[in-house]
């Protein structure tokens, strides 16, 4: 008997999905676990999982539509069978059968591995359903043989929305870009310092500098579509301010005892640990000491968490994502600077799963690499904090001495969620965070 494949929620925040490409094709046959498309939700362009039996006998959705959750995107069944009033029920609920698509057969089912349309919206994780391997992991195979060649599809290059999106505004050829996304897709990475000459050329991938575009001034106003992603971060971050009351503390920090252990450290480590690892592992011990502030408002109680797990902030190219480094304060310094690592390259190369992106109890936001000297940052939900990280510069001070010296000072504000977090509890944190900071011995104590 035919049945409706619906559209369902493959990320937490989850209220609609574009389909970005399908893997079957009209007539395929369908087992339990085959991949049928390529969804692009709010956080996540995954791989759709099919838990039905069959054939294919219907694509409702093509590549480049939208669903909502619980709308039928496909019609599994028997071959042969009628399926016209499914059909007919799909249309009244106002899900049509799709337009054939560029690179679909006549009867509009998509080829098998089309890429996405360029005004889908670029996604900045990838979330692999159960039993199948994960995007990361073909990322990491991918990068292990080195870039694969742009593969493309009859007439289109695979590449990500964004990727394709910022091609366009640079005038890049995509089919000269080198692919390091799952199965040779283009993504945002590929892009960055790439300019034709150099493909054409065959050197090697231009620096930054070389890489950028600006932009020509066109004089007419553009509206911009608010994709789901943007949409959710508005959603959740509007939510945070206006029903956490917020405030700020914010203080100076000498970061010479910080720079000095990073810089032994690191002639031990076979891989240099950035300075967000050492963030993270200060922080850490800090909230170990304050557990009032790795806590979470639940309405007619505060929750202290038992595990002190800190996301940190990172610019996926289409809005921000925050990967978090669980159990941050049973780690060392090396073993959260992997991690940390292994995340951020899953986060810029849609491969991150939902628990990988999700609970933070803490987090970090450092815009110090631009510049910034200080700024407030918005809590995280569950967390009732977050750390705002500013850049370190070189400043006069008065040392103990009373003389006049130069030290590399970086400015910390903590904003706090007052229904969880006091202002003497708030500032005792900062003043630990600190300490710790500026004489690392203390966290042996």
């Amino acid at each position: 008997m035919a049945e409706k494949v619906l559209m369902t929620a493959l990320s937490p925040t989850m209220d609609e999905g574009t389909i970005v490409s399908w893997s079957k094709s009209e007539g395929d046959t369908v087992a339990a676990g085959d991949v049928l498309c390529e969804v692009e939700t709010d956080k996540a362009s995954m791989e759709y999982e099919s838990t039905q039996e069959g054939t294919l006998l219907k694509i409702v959705r093509g590549a480049g539509e939208t669903a909502n959750v619980g709308e039928v995107i496909a019609i599994i069944g028997e071959s042969g069978e009628d399926i016209s009033e499914l059909v007919a029920e799909a249309e009244r609920s106002g899900v049509g059968a799709a337009p054939a698509k560029e690179g679909a057969s006549p009867e509009g089912a998509p080829a098998s591995s089309a890429g996405a349309p360029p005004d889908a919206a670029e996604a900045d994780t990838q979330v692999p359903a159960a039993g199948q391997v994960s995007a990361g992991e073909q990322v990491s195979a991918a990068a292990a043989s080195g870039a694969a060649p742009p593969v493309t599809d009859g007439k289109r290059v695979k590449a990500s929305p964004l990727a394709r999106k910022l091609a366009e505004q640079r005038g890049i050829d995509l089919r000269q870009v080198s692919g390091s996304g799952p199965g040779g897709r283009i993504v945002k990475d590929d892009l960055e310092g790439f300019t034709p000459a150099a493909a054409g050329a065959g050197t090697a991938p231009a620096g930054p500098a070389a890489g950028f575009s600006a932009a020509p001034v066109s004089g007419r106003d553009e509206t911009v579509p608010v994709s789901r992603r943007r949409a959710v971060i508005a959603k959740r971050l509007a939510e945070s301010k206006f029903s956490a009351p917020h405030f700020y503390l914010s203080l100076s920090v000498d970061m010479d005892a910080v720079t000095t252990a990073r810089e032994a450290l690191n002639r031990e480590l076979p891989q240099k640990a950035g300075l967000n690892a050492f963030l993270i592992k200060f922080a850490a011990e800090a909230l170990r000491r304050h557990p009032g502030v790795n806590a979470t408002w639940q309405g007619e109680s505060i929750l202290q968490h038992g595990s002190i797990d800190i996301g940190l902030a990172v610019d996926a190219g289409a809005g921000l994502i925050t990967p978090v480094v669980r159990n941050c304060a049973n780690k060392g310094v090396a073993q959260i600077d992997a991690e940390l690592k292994e995340l951020v390259e899953k986060a810029r190369n849609d491969a991150l799963q939902p628990e990988e992106y999700t609970g933070a109890t803490f987090t970090i936001s450092n815009l110090g690499a631009f510049g910034i000297e200080e700024f407030t940052a918005i809590i995280n939900p569950p967390g009732s904090a977050i750390l705002a990280v500013g850049k370190t510069q070189k400043t006069v001070v008065v040392d103990d001495d009373e003389e006049l010296v130069v030290r590399p000072i970086v400015k910390l504000t903590l904003s706090c969620d007052h229904r969880v977090i006091d202002g003497a509890a708030g500032a005792r944190f900062l003043n630990d965070l600190k300490a710790l900071m500026e004489q690392p011995y203390r966290a042996l104590f």
